[in-house]
């Protein structure tokens, strides 16, 4: 939890970084050449971002709060919600929960793990505004911050203009005037009051629904400052709105309830299907969509855990949403949530052939299921640090399945991929999501086999793996597939989740 709102106005702080004359004079050059070039097609318009943050918003209450703007933009293109991490990765928090935003990457990276900032690795994961600088200085970025870490820490001095408000209504009449008056490409903007009524109030307050609603015209006044510019039939605006964490009913939050850790990304603009609602798509997706849209594609070598969210396509898991399941055994859950199968998509089998009878149904052998259902079969036990995987995934999980008597023995299932076309002779790239977590006897590894030959061991587990994982294979001379083989034991532990699998010639 941050500073009062009273307090927070009494520091906040304005950081106006000067724009270098160099660097306004390079940007004007760049417009210039931009505009002979296009001379031959006019059509051709410049890329303008806007990102705004309601700090605290929970999505649940946008309905009751009557958001007429917000709900303008999510007829206009994507809505997609997801769910944060919590602890032990980190609480669901506004430093970690913007500086995901901000960077495209996982607290586990970044290691803002609370509002002190203390430990925070911007050196290798800066934000998005300041990676665009270092692509092209001639870019004009802007951040308006009604919570002074947000202008002052989590976007870097790299920035063009920095500043913060006292309010939220200053902030806002702040990010009106420079979008209306300035040539800003890369904008953010920051609303905080949300956050201050889901504290004193919680969500189920009427004051909180007002904050929400209080927000929605304050973005409607931003989102007309951009209309109204003079130069905006010659761009192209992709406007995104997003939160860093929900709240309690009773208020507050850094918990690891549904309502604390819902998030969202609803985005407008060049490539998002107006009305459309993603499963796959999280906060970490916003930094690398905002480069994409100015061309910038992420470099590997970055280690963003975020997508440009046009390249972001389903896997075979996925798929299997429309055919999940409401629980059996797991009685916490409501009873109409779908969100899990022992059914395996198209190509892929389960072998349950060591499995014990009896257990916990949804999690006899490997399973399919999604965040929402998973994680909150039992919270505090570590699901919540499957940030990596998206939609519906794959997930052995010992410890729930113990929860129910069953025969003598341990849990033992292996989950096997469809043949992957491979060039004999040359090498082959296995990449997968994957959240190793260990708390008692357990076992994971990979196995490759190759035209149905013997399996190979490819990667072993045996210590928390929690990361995207890229795997180089030689493949035999003449082969011509490849099965992959996922084998999880354990008795009593934790679990493995595996996703977004792929095996490239």
């Amino acid at each position: 939890m941050h500073l009062s709102r009273s307090l927070r106005a009494a520091i906040a702080v304005t950081v106006a970084a000067a724009v270098l004359p160099i660097a306004a004079a390079a940007h004007a050059d760049a417009a210039g050449k931009k505009e002979e070039s296009s001379s031959a097609t006019a059509a051709v318009k410049r890329p303008k971002s806007l990102v705004i943050g309601i700090d605290g918003a929970t999505f649940a209450k946008f309905e009751k709060a009557k958001m007429p703007k917000v709900k303008g933009l999510m007829a206009g293109g994507m809505t997609a919600t997801s769910n944060l991490y919590a602890n032990p990765m980190a609480p669901t928090s506004s430093g970690p929960g913007w500086s995901t935003i901000a960077t495209g990457a996982w607290p586990d990276k970044h290691k803002v793990i609370d509002n002190s900032f203390n430990g925070a690795r911007y050196d290798l994961y800066p934000d998005y505004a300041t990676r665009l600088e270092g692509v092209n200085p001639a870019y004009n970025t802007l951040v308006v911050g009604t919570w002074s870490p947000i202008p002052n820490t989590v976007f870097g001095p790299a920035v063009d203009t920095r500043l913060g408000g006292v309010s939220d209504v200053d902030t806002t009449a702040t990010a009106v005037s420079k979008l209306k008056t300035t040539d800003a490409d890369a904008t953010f903007v920051h609303l905080d009051e949300v956050d201050g009524a889901g504290h004193y109030y919680g969500t189920e307050h009427r004051a909180y629904l007002t904050a929400l609603a209080t927000a929605d015209s304050q973005i409607g006044q931003i989102l007309d400052a951009v209309t109204s510019r003079a130069t905006y039939a010659d761009e192209d605006w992709q406007i995104v709105v997003t939160a860093d964490h929900g709240h309690l009913p009773g208020g507050g939050h850094g918990g690891n309830s549904p309502s604390e850790r819902q998030t969202f990304v609803i985005a407008k603009g060049t490539g998002f299907t107006p009305g459309s609602v993603r499963n796959d798509v999280k906060i970490t997706d916003i930094a690398p969509t905002v480069l994409s849209h100015f061309g910038v594609s992420a470099d590997p070598a970055w280690q963003l855990d975020g997508k440009a969210i046009s390249t972001i396509t389903p896997d075979a898991f996925d798929a299997l949403r429309p055919a999940l399941n409401t629980r059996v055994d797991e009685l916490a859950l409501p009873t109409t949530l779908k969100g899990w199968t022992t059914t395996a998509p198209t190509g892929w089998t389960i072998d349950n052939s060591a499995m014990p009878t009896g257990g916990v149904t949804e999690w006899r052998g490997w399973s399919f299921a999604t965040d929402e259902f998973w994680t909150n079969t039992d919270l505090g036990q570590g699901r919540e640090t499957n940030v990596r995987a998206r939609n519906v995934f794959a997930v052995a999980d010992s410890d729930e399945w113990d929860d129910k008597a069953h025969g003598a023995g341990q849990f033992d299932s292996t989950l096997v991929s469809p043949a992957f076309a491979v060039t004999g002779g040359a090498t082959a790239t296995v990449s997968y999501a994957t959240n190793y977590r260990v708390d008692g006897p357990q076992t994971g590894d990979v196995y490759i086999s190759f035209d149905g030959g013997a399996p190979q061991l490819l990667q072993s587990y045996r210590a928390d793996r929690n990361a995207f994982e890229k795997l180089t294979v030689a493949v035999p001379a003449g082969a011509t597939t490849a099965k992959l083989s996922f084998r999880y034991t354990g008795t009593n532990s934790s679990f493995w989740t595996i996703d977004q699998v792929t095996l490239t010639p």
